[in-house]
């Protein structure tokens, strides 16, 4: 059985915030060949099961340990590269490390990378934790069935993922995840404060309108979308007062409107930054 080692390097942008959203890369990849048998099994990674893999980003749906199942945040996932870039997210933070690759055997060393935000949205760390703990410095069973892949743990536990599928930047409701700090590198987005988790969202519709919520408020405004750009108009908005938290998150998304931010969609991801103010990552509604 041949074997191959995975060297760690950077991604392409995962969705215009390169810079922001992927500092750390993941940790795990499926890349191998098969043998001269003729292996059919969904259990085998060989090159059959490569390709299904690659060139593809997967969603966390959920993880099993101790016989309970934990729903993944919005945002975990893990993408396996075709040249051996792996990069993806805890639900939190980015990681990366190395894997070798043996057959359906994935043996992954400790983190190379992680970033070091700290999420406030209820179970995005303790998930994180969880996740961290399977995948990094870990011998992993992987079988693919269709859209779906299991990452199975020596002890039993398993990662349960779902190919992304792709969404359209107008009419696909757009959750906010995470803020970031414009063009900054290293590491600057910031997820959502736990009171906001679920209240950020934005729509933009083909008659060249954006409308959401910024957390507290709705928000209307014109978006002429161009070639990798939106132009955003002055935003209307109700005038509802909440907690200071929301308040600022809203007084933080409002310096996006009158400006045109640049944009890059990958899948069910969606980032939007400008040259020196906020930006935003987000991913498609389910």
């Amino acid at each position: 059985m041949h074997t191959q080692r995975l060297n760690l390097s950077v991604l392409s942008p995962r969705v215009g915030l390169s810079a922001l959203a992927v500092t750390g890369l993941l940790a795990t990849a499926a890349c191998g060949t098969e043998s001269g048998s003729n292996d059919s099994g969904s259990g085998s990674v060989g090159t059959r099961q490569a390709t299904e893999i690659t060139g593809k980003q997967w969603n966390v749906d959920s993880v099993t340990a101790d016989g309970k199942t934990q729903d993944a945040p919005a945002g975990a996932h893990i993408e396996f590269g075709k040249d051996g870039k792996v990069g993806g997210n805890y639900g939190c933070n980015h990681f990366g490390a190395t894997a070798e690759i043996k057959g359906d055997t994935i043996t992954v060393a400790d983190d190379t990378f992680k970033t070091e935000m700290a999420c406030t949205a209820d179970g995005a760390m303790g998930f994180e934790s969880r996740l961290g703990g399977m995948i990094s410095g870990s011998t992993l069973k992987a079988e693919v069935n269709d859209d779906k892949l299991t990452l199975t743990t020596e002890n039993g536990y398993t990662v349960n993922l779902t190919a992304d599928k792709p969404a359209e930047l107008l009419g696909t409701k757009w959750d906010v995840t995470a803020m970031t700090k414009g063009a900054v590198k290293g590491g600057s987005a910031v997820a959502l404060a736990s009171e906001a988790e679920g209240k950020v969202h934005l729509t933009f519709d083909k008659d060249g309108t954006v409308r959401g919520q910024l957390g507290c408020n709705k928000v209307t405004a014109k978006a002429t979308v161009g070639d990798g750009t939106i132009t955003l108009g002055a935003a209307g908005t109700t005038r509802k007062m909440c907690s200071a938290s929301l308040m600022d998150t809203e007084k933080t998304l409002l310096k996006l409107f009158g400006t045109t931010v640049k944009y890059q969609l990958k899948g069910s991801s969606l980032t939007l930054t400008s040259e020196n103010g906020p930006g935003v990552e987000a991913v498609a509604a389910k």
